[in-house]
């Protein structure tokens, strides 16, 4: 039986295709072992949001190699897709595909390391397929793909060459999925995707059926469904509606992670964001008064070119000032074959590395604050099955991770929990437990 392990760079997207396609080689007879042993093939799954990724799978490929110089190496994704001819050429890379061959992976496989390509890519713009995929058994909780690809163009952003047009699968076959993924015994499912809020446009059609809103009204229709988290989603496809249902429906849980970018209109003009800074600070507000204890996170983007002190400031005094959970946030890193690489006024790598560390830095106090309103107060929470030196994690509704002692009897349930209080590495400490009845 030959061994395979997986690797996924990047997003929660990316963890549901992966976690799809490794279904595929345990199916067909492959034994597969976790990255860090010895394997017979490696499959990565790349990603190129920022140049670290790049440097990050080569240093993988190097990992693998060491491990088993004789091993097999595949590399899928984004990164695959984008520079299949320079990716094939790292030493130590045996196969790429490109994003209409990365599920058949089993059909390209080729040990004769002698062969003339080892590349297979496409133009991405007769990608229009939607292939299903989704996450089960390696978290608690399982990614669902709903969506795939982005129509829209922002100056800075690779992954409409990456993963083509938006498309996405019909209302039914998204319910049917879920229903699949309960009877397999998940907890709570995520809905994942490039562009979720663009939901509603199948193959082929140009014209939309359903909206994001007419999805989650079905699936907050499906009686055994227990949890259903939303992952991000853009601020001008967050209306009034949703926010209202997550409000009013306790499967759908209260957690907004709502991509700023930057807090100046000047800077989300040059990214060409759909959007402004009043939109932003609209659904915020909403989301706060609908849902006070509401957990919203952030990306932004520091040193995009023309971001001088004062749109920097900008951005900092916006996120200050508003009852933000936490950030995600990244150096702006140039891409080839976007337009903001025409753009003037680059910011140096010294100055973008302090205007993360200060983001970084508020990013932390915002999230002791938001754990500080959490604690000495019950929660439900979903724990993980992992034994991680003598404790077991979770998250709360509210996306507030939480530790407790380790017991084989909590691992993938719902507990109701008293957090007790923090320790130093933003955990909050579970006490006291009552299985939830659902």
């Amino acid at each position: 039986m030959m061994k395979v392990a997986f690797k996924t760079l990047g997003c929660k997207l990316n963890f549901s295709e992966t976690s799809t396609i490794s279904r595929e080689f345990t199916k067909n007879g492959y034994e597969k072992v976790d990255f860090d042993k010895k394997s017979d093939i490696y499959i990565i799954n790349t990603c190129s949001v920022t140049q670290n990724a790049d440097k990050e799978f080569k240093y993988l490929v190097n990992k693998t190699k060491k491990k088993n110089p004789k091993s097999y190496v595949v590399a899928v994704g984004c990164y695959a897709q984008l520079k299949p001819k320079e990716i094939s050429s790292i030493d130590g890379v045996d196969l790429v595909l490109g994003a209409d061959k990365k599920f058949d992976i089993l059909n390209y496989l080729e040990f004769d390391k002698k062969i003339s390509q080892n590349y297979h890519s496409c133009e991405i713009s007769n990608v229009d397929k939607f292939k299903p995929s989704y996450s089960f058994g390696d978290r608690s909780r399982s990614f669902l793909k709903i969506q795939d690809g982005c129509d829209y163009q922002c100056s800075y952003c690779t992954i409409p060459l990456a993963r083509g047009k938006s498309r996405s699968p019909s209302l039914n076959s998204v319910i049917d999925s879920i229903k699949v993924l309960i009877d397999k015994g998940a907890q709570e499912v995520v809905l994942t995707g490039v562009n979720i809020g663009d939901y509603g446009i199948t193959e082929n059609i140009n014209s939309r059926k359903n909206n994001f809103l007419d999805l989650l009204n079905q699936i907050s229709k499906i009686n055994d469904l227990k949890r259903l988290r939303i992952s991000s989603i853009e601020p001008n496809l967050l209306n009034n509606d949703i926010i209202d249902l997550v409000s009013e429906c306790e499967k759908i849980l209260p957690h907004f992670h709502i991509p700023l970018q930057s807090g100046s209109d000047k800077i989300l003009k040059l990214m060409k964001r759909r959007y402004l800074r009043n939109i932003y600070e609209k659904r915020f507000d909403y989301i706060k008064k609908r849902i006070p204890n509401a957990c919203i996170g952030s990306d932004v983007i520091v040193g995009f070119p023309g971001e001088d002190d004062l749109e920097f400031k900008e951005t900092y005094d916006f996120l200050k000032s508003i009852d933000i959970s936490y950030l995600h946030v990244f150096s702006y890193s140039e891409r080839s074959n976007t337009t903001s690489v025409l753009i003037n006024n680059k910011v140096s790598k010294n100055l973008k590395n302090k205007r993360s560390k200060l983001l970084r830095e508020l990013s932390n106090s915002k999230k002791l604050e938001f754990y500080k309103k959490n604690i000495k107060n019950y929660h439900n929470v979903l724990f993980e099955k992992e034994n991680k030196n003598g404790y077991i994690y979770g998250y709360t509704e509210n996306y507030v991770r939480v530790k407790s002692l380790w017991s084989n009897s909590k691992q993938n349930k719902i507990l109701n929990c008293y957090l007790d209080g923090l320790d130093s590495d933003f955990n909050c400490i579970a006490e006291e437990f009552a299985e939830l009845k659902v």
